[in-house]
C-alpha cells in the first residue's frame, strides 16, 4: 500500500500566509478600476469584455497555485511502501471419529454421528491454515483423508462417513494408533489428535494407552471426548416387520481410560451430552489450539517532490508568459 505523508508538515501552515496576498489583489484589482459617471450604462450593454480582459486575472491565480505547490515542496511530501510479511505455523490435526453402531443412538440430533460430523465441519472450517486429515474407526480403522489444506475435499469426506461400512465394534486403540501414524513424520510445530468416541474398547489388537504412549513418543497431544448423555438413551432398532422403533439403551463411555489418554499426551478430556455442549467443546478446542501468526512490517519512503516542483515551475512559466506578452497592455 502507497501513502503520501509529509517530513514537515508545519511547513503547511505557510499556505495561511496567502490569504494576505489574495486580499491585497482584489483591493488593489478594485482601486485600479477607472470610474466614469454617466447617465446611463444602455448604450454600453451590447460592448463584450474580450478574452483578454476575461483572462485578466490569471496570472495572479497561477502565481499562487504555484506558491502552494511550493510550500508544499518545503513540508517535503515522501511516498511510503508498506509491507507485510505473513508467516503462518500451521497446525497438523487428525479427527479420529468413531463410527460403531452405537453413534447412532439419538440424544443427539438427529443422532451422534450426524452431530459429530457437522460440529467436525464447522472446526474444519474455521482453521483455514492447517493441514487437517480423518481416521475413522470401529471394530477396524482405516484413514477417509490424509492430512491435506483441501479442506473442500476433506469436508466431503467427512460427509461420506456413515455407521456400518466397516464392522461394527470399538477399537479406540487402532483408532488413535492409526492417527498417530498418520502424525508422527510430521514437521509441524504442533501435532493433535481429536479422539471422539461413545463406547467402551472392546474389539482390536492395540490397547488404547499402548497407543497414547505412542503418541506422546511422538509429541502428539490427544483431546479426547466422550459423546453420550448420562445414563439411558434412546436408539433405533427394527422389529420383525421392518418398522423402526426406539428404545432406551446403557451409555457406557470408558471415561477413565480417555482422561488418562488426554492426561499422557498432555490434552484434555471433555464430555458433550448434547449438540450445543459438543459444539461448545469444539470451540475450546480451537482456541487452545490456535495457529500462530508472525507478521512483519517493511516500510520504505521515497521523496516525492519532484512532481510538485515541475508542476510549480511549469504554472511559473505560462504565468510569466501570460503576464510580459499576452497580457503586457493590461495595466
Amino acid at each position: 500500500m502507497t501513502a503520501i505523508e509529509f517530513a514537515h508538515p508545519n511547513y503547511l501552515y505557510l499556505l495561511l500566509g496567502l490569504l494576505p496576498f489574495i486580499l491585497w489583489y482584489v483591493f488593489r484589482n478594485n482601486t485600479l478600476q477607472a470610474d466614469l459617471q454617466i447617465s446611463s450604462l444602455a448604450p454600453l450593454k451590447p460592448v463584450q469584455g474580450t478574452p483578454r480582459v476575461v483572462l485578466r486575472h490569471l496570472p495572479f491565480v497561477l502565481r499562487i497555485t504555484a506558491l502552494v505547490f511550493i510550500i508544499v515542496i518545503l513540508a517535503r511530501p515522501q511516498s511510503t511502501d508498506r509491507q507485510e510479511k505473513t508467516t503462518t505455523e500451521g497446525i497438523d490435526i487428525v479427527l479420529a471419529i468413531d463410527i460403531s453402531g452405537s453413534m447412532l443412538a439419538r440424544d443427539f440430533t438427529p443422532d451422534r454421528l450426524e452431530a459429530a460430523k457437522d460440529v467436525a465441519i464447522e472446526f474444519i472450517s474455521g482453521r483455514p491454515n492447517d493441514r487437517i486429515g480423518l481416521v475413522v474407526f470401529s471394530a477396524e480403522s482405516f484413514t477417509q483423508c490424509p492430512l491435506t489444506t483441501d479442506h473442500a475435499v476433506l469436508i466431503n469426506l467427512f460427509k461420506d462417513i456413515k455407521s456400518g461400512i466397516i464392522e461394527d465394534g470399538t477399537a479406540i486403540g487402532l483408532g488413535l494408533s492409526n492417527a498417530v501414524k498418520r502424525l508422527k513424520d510430521s514437521e509441524a510445530k504442533s501435532k493433535v489428535i481429536i479422539l471422539l468416541t461413545d463406547g467402551m474398547n472392546n474389539t482390536g489388537s492395540v490397547d488404547p494407552l499402548t497407543a497414547a504412549e505412542i503418541a506422546k513418543t511422538f509429541g502428539i497431544r490427544v483431546y479426547t471426548i466422550g459423546v453420550g448423555m448420562k445414563g439411558m438413551a434412546p436408539y433405533p432398532f427394527q422389529d420383525v416387520f421392518g418398522r423402526t422403533v426406539i428404545q432406551k439403551v446403557p451409555v457406557e463411555i470408558d471415561e477413565p481410560t480417555l482422561q488418562e489418554i488426554a492426561d499422557m499426551t498432555n490434552g484434555n478430556y471433555f464430555r458433550a451430552t448434547n449438540n450445543e455442549k459438543l459444539r461448545q467443546i469444539y470451540t475450546q478446542i480451537d482456541k487452545l489450539e490456535k495457529s500462530k501468526i508472525d507478521v512483519k512490517e517493511f516500510s520504505r519512503k521515497q521523496e516525492e517532490y519532484r512532481l510538485y516542483a515541475g508542476i510549480a515551475l511549469l504554472l511559473l512559466l505560462i504565468e510569466m508568459l501570460l503576464r510580459y506578452v499576452v497580457f503586457r497592455g493590461i495595466p
